[in-house]
Order: C-alpha cells, then structure tokens, then sequence
C-alpha cells in the first residue's frame, strides 16, 4: 500500500548502505571476468582521491570502473563505456569507494576492527569460492582471484571496509521511529482523494501528410543516430571435445582388472551389518540384571522403559564400525549372538551394554569373475576421462602456442560450427525469442570478454566429458542500423517528430484557455483537429499504490495528477515524442487517518524504515566530513581518458 509514497521519500537512503557493500569483490564476481588491465602508470599521477590518510589509485579506480561497467553491459549489451561514465557511473563508483574508504578510516581512528575470523566467514559465503561440494574451495579461490587480477590482501581489504560499514551504519538505522503527528499527516496522504482530467494530444494528429523527401530523411537519421543504435554482436566458431573425439582407447587388461579387485578387495569381500538395539549401565551387575529380565521376554526395550531407561538404535552396523562407536568387546559379543536374540553383556569407555540383535544382512561378496564387468565399465571410463584430459592438454598447449581453430580441429578431425550472430545474453541477433543453443551457452559470457577475433580459448562444457575449443569468428561492434533497412520506422519517428512541435503548440493553447476558466470540451477544440476523448479521473492514493504493485510503475500522467496543486493545470511530454498531455485537478479531498486505524501502524514501520535510512545518511556524511575527501581531477581525467580511449592532452 505504502509502495507509491515509499518512492517518492527515495534518495540515497538505501544506496548509503547497500552500495558501500557492493565494492570491487561484490561487483568482480557478480558480472562477467573483468577483461581490462594495464591500470599501471596513468597520466594524471596515480592518485584518484585521498581520504584521510589513506588514498584511491588510478588503477584501484580504473579496475572497479571496468567491473561495475562489464555487469551494467550484462544488462544493457549495447552500452559503451564513454555512454556508463557519461550516465553516473564515474561518480557513482568513485563516491561509494570514497564512502566505504572513509567509513574504514573513521573506524580506526577511533579504536575500531575487522577480525581476520570474521572476513574469513563472508569469503567462505562467496558462492564463487565454493567447490562442486558447496564448501569453500582454496583452488577456486586463488584460481578465481588470479583470473580477475586481484590480490588475497584486496579480497580481505574490500570485504573489511564493507564489514566495518556495516558495523557502524545499520546500528545508526536500527529502531528508529517518526513521530505519531507527523505519521497521522503523511498517512493521511495516502487516502486522499483527487478528482480530474487528463488530455492526450498525441504527435501523429499534427505529423505532415507528406513523407519526407530522401534529404529529410537522411537528415533527421544522422542527427538521432544512436536512437537506431544495434547492439554489438558477435559470431562464437566452436568444436567439441567428447569421448566419441578419442581414438584406440586400449581395453583393460586382465592385470589392470585383477589389480583393481585386489585394491577393492575390502568392496568385493563378504560382509555382515548388523542393526542392534543397545542400552548402557553403570556396572556389570544392572547390565547382567536388566539382560537377565530382558531374556525372559525378549523385549529389551520394554524391559528398560519399565526401569526408566532409554534404548538407542544403532542401524547397519559392521563390527569395525560398531567397534569404534563402543568398543572391541562389545562389538564381538554382538556380531556372536544370533540375530533375535539378546548379546552377553560387554563392556566399553561408557559402561556395559546390553545389546539385542535386531536384523542381520549379510553380503555374500563377489568373486573375481563376478566382479570383472563392473571393474572393465569403471577402468573404461577412467581410461577414456584420462585420455579426454591429455587432449585437452595438448589442445592448451596448442592454443598457447598461437594455432588457430581451425588448424586445432583439423589436426583433431573436428567439425568447427559456428553460431549465428549473438547478443551478450545469448539471444540471436534479430530474433529476440531464439537463444543459442545449450551446447553453446556457457561460452557465451567468455565469448564477450574476448578483445578479438580469432584468438581460441579451450574450456569444459561438462566435468570430465565435454569440452569446447572456441574463439569469436566475427565481432560487428555496436552502430546505428542502415538507413534503408529501418526506412519505414524512421518515416514515423520524422512524422512524430514534426508532429511534436505542432502538439506542444496545440497543448499550450489548451492550457492557457484552461487557466482561463474555459470548460475542458470547449478548451480541447482549439487543438484544431480531432483529439481522444477527455479521460476523467477520481482516485486515491491507495488506488495509485495498487496500481504501482500490480503494474510496476505509475503512468507518468497519473503521478503528475497527484503532484499538482489544486485547480491547476500541467503540460506533460510524453514518451519518445509520441505526443503532449494536459492534466487538470480540479479538486482535493484529504484524507483522515485515526492513530487506531490499521495505516497507522503500518505507515509508521514503513516511515520508521524511512527515517532510519535519513540517520544513516546522515552518518555517513559526517564521517566524509570529518575524514576528509580531497579528489585528485587530473587522476580521475586520466582514467577516463584511458578507459574510453581518448588520448591524454
């Protein structure tokens, strides 16, 4: 309910906090492989910012900004990054490395930590540190951070400073409360009625009869080039590696199979588990007494209940594996009684057991000859896996060396394919509802962070079974679409356009003879041509929330409507030059909210949330302040200059 309102409160509240988590780890390892390097020696001096007495470097800048910009591309595949620094992301980066360095410094000079212990407990959560096993992986670890160009040291540094901000910004957002006066008046919003009109002055009423000449039309292309701007794509060439790929693997031989069963000897050999039911006593004496009134029923269970004592079961048990979990003792006294029957008393570390043998399995084993199909499926595979490995070595090998795919495959008996052209999600170029094939998906991602064509990468599609060598058979950079290929929708977007001015011109008409008291039917008229109807509206602000849950967002019309103040008119552009609206509120109705109603209550959690993000906001600003920011201009110039290759001047 509180959804429109809580949008509207938004500033940076939620950022101060969420942000100065998401640092260079966060960012590195929740987008593609970072593919920028080279930071080193940046004109401009390799200083960014100081904070306190602690600094931001060129590099430090550069390598965060190549990584927030690969997982905004992730999102928008035809972004560049002149387009991500221009829109933000300069400032956006910068000012959260600064907050989080500042947080940092204001923590220890005033006696504040981040354990070692505690960093190792976020590393281990990192689900790209974990192994196949879902636990925390040292190889992954140092082979991920290798990939990525960073060090242990800057792994455990970004993830303390997002841990000390944590420490000192949610405590000053924790509990905190707005008052029930100033509750009662902004929840009162919330049911406030507003009464009015809005009028569509759409562009296509006023577009010029006439299509536009070959000039105009060429004209108006090259002046909104980017607006018909397609998103780089590329080609992936690939040939697969599988079991079918290898030749003359040998059979096992008998004295492979035979040394096999010999290792397995303890799998293949005769066993016995058996399932017990177990109750231990101080002394010999009860244990004797109990198994003594056991006997007589048969029911061990039964027996120590009526003497207040709890049985356990142990189920499937070997005497090795009994044996460790009691003793040698008892487990010889249980493996010798018949199953049914009750097991002579034994004793270990935790007393004397009196043990009923519940069920017996018994496992007859297998000879060799039993044995040997099993052993040659297993020796099989692991000869084929072994051989599959060593290609995949010679294959690195190769590519290392600087053999191109085509001559890889053809020294490998390959087919090399190729994909159509892809986007960076892996959808076809053109067709947005065709994604590449499974096979081929997991060398989407990589395929991207590739700088060229032509340079083949090996990597494993399944574990032990498939793997792909590939390179980018062909990288069509993103740029405009040809003119003659989107001719038509060019023709519109003109017509909009010239169509445009002349419905702004009619909605100023309508405005200033609304501002005279003029009736909307009358008003409307001067457009001079024939416009939809009036919309009238009368709605609330908890219908407005609904609408913004159910719909995502509110149409900019509507949200204007409840901007205004009353008996007033807006003028309002719409979307892509599609035309021109005029709002109108006639009236306001407040809304009464009582500290008994329900919205009360929840409009004072909700607003409580609120002033908690404002008070670590607040924090935040005065621990900038009081540390100290100094922003090297010259540094951060440089680094942009590098990143969008602008030479330095």
């Amino acid at each position: 309910m509180l959804g429109f309102f809580r949008s509207a409160l938004k500033s940076r509240v939620g950022i101060a906090i969420a942000l100065l988590f998401l640092g260079l780890i966060a960012l590195a390892f929740a987008s593609a492989d970072i593919t920028g390097s080279g930071f080193g020696g940046v004109a401009g001096g390799d200083r960014a910012a100081k904070v306190g007495s602690a600094r931001i470097g060129t590099a430090e800048l550069a390598k965060s900004l190549t990584s927030a910009f690969e997982q905004q591309r992730q999102k928008s595949p035809g972004l560049t990054m002149k387009q991500f620094l221009d829109g933000g992301g300069m400032d956006g980066v910068l000012n959260d490395m600064i907050d989080r360095l500042a947080i940092a410094e204001w923590g220890k000079k005033h006696g504040l930590a981040v354990s070692d212990r505690l960093v190792d407990s976020e590393i281990v959560k990192i689900p790209a540190f974990q192994g196949p096993d879902g636990k925390f992986s040292q190889s992954a670890y140092e082979q991920l951070l290798a990939q990525r160009g960073l060090t242990d040291k800057e792994v455990r540094q970004d993830l303390a400073q997002g841990l000390m901000a944590r420490q000192l910004l949610l405590p000053a957002a924790f509990g905190s409360q707005m008052a029930p006066e100033a509750v009662v008046r902004y929840a009162a919003l919330l049911t406030e009625q507003r009464t009015g009109t809005i009028l569509s002055v759409p562009s296509l009423a006023f577009a010029p009869a006439s299509a536009p000449d070959a000039a105009m039309l060429t004209a108006f292309y090259n002046a909104h080039k980017l607006r018909y701007m397609q998103p780089e794509r590329r080609t992936i060439r690939y040939a697969l590696v599988n079991e079918a790929s290898l030749k003359n693997i040998p059979a096992p031989t008998d004295t492979e199979i035979a040394n096999r069963y010999k290792l397995n000897s303890a799998v293949y050999a005769a066993s016995e588990q058996r399932t017990v039911t177990q109750v231990i006593l101080p002394t010999q004496a009860a244990a004797n007494a109990l198994a003594a009134e056991a006997g007589k029923t048969g029911a061990l269970d039964t027996a120590a209940r009526a003497k207040g004592l709890v049985p356990s079961t142990l189920a499937d048990q070997t005497a090795s594996t009994l044996s460790g979990q009691t003793s040698k003792a008892v487990a010889d006294a249980a493996f010798a009684a018949a199953s049914g029957t009750l097991a002579a008393p034994a004793k270990s570390g935790l007393g004397w057991h009196v043990i009923k043998v519940d069920a017996v399995k018994r496992n007859p084993g297998k000879t060799l000859d039993q044995a040997k199909p099993e052993i040659v499926a297993a020796l099989t595979l692991e000869k084929r896996r072994a051989a599959l490995s060593d290609l995949a070595a010679k294959v690195e090998e190769q590519v290392d060396n600087g053999t191109g795919l085509a001559d890889i495959a053809k020294s490998l008996g390959l087919t090399v394919a190729s994909t159509p052209p892809l986007l960076a999600n892996g959808t076809v170029f053109g067709k947005a509802d065709e994604k590449v094939l499974d096979t081929v998906g997991p060398l989407v991602q990589a395929a991207f962070a590739m700088e060229r064509e032509g340079e083949p990468q090996l990597a494993e599609l399944k574990a032990g079974e498939v793997f792909a060598i590939y390179d980018v058979g062909q990288l069509t950079a993103a740029t405009p679409a040809p003119l003659d290929r989107i001719k038509d929708g060019v023709t519109r977007d003109w017509a909009l356009d010239q169509g445009s001015v002349r419905a702004k011109a009619a909605a100023d008409k309508i405005l200033a003879a609304l501002a005279k008291g003029t009736p909307v039917a009358e008003a409307i008229k001067l457009a001079g041509v024939a416009l939809p109807a009036p919309q009238p509206i009368a709605m609330n602000r908890q219908q407005l929330s609904a609408m913004q849950q159910q719909q995502g967002q509110v149409p900019p019309p509507l949200a204007l409507l409840f901007a205004m103040a009353e008996g007033t008119n807006k003028r309002l552009e719409g979307p892509d030059k599609a035309g021109w609206y005029v709002v109108s509120l006639k009236d306001i109705v407040p809304g009464d909210v009582k500290r008994a109603d329900p919205i009360f209550a929840q409009a004072s959690r909700e607003f409580g949330t609120v002033v908690g993000g404002e008070y670590a906001e607040s924090l935040r600003r005065a621990i900038r302040d009081e540390v100290g920011v100094e922003r090297n201009a010259a540094g951060i110039k440089a680094v942009r200059n590098q990143l969008t290759g602008v030479s330095a001047q």
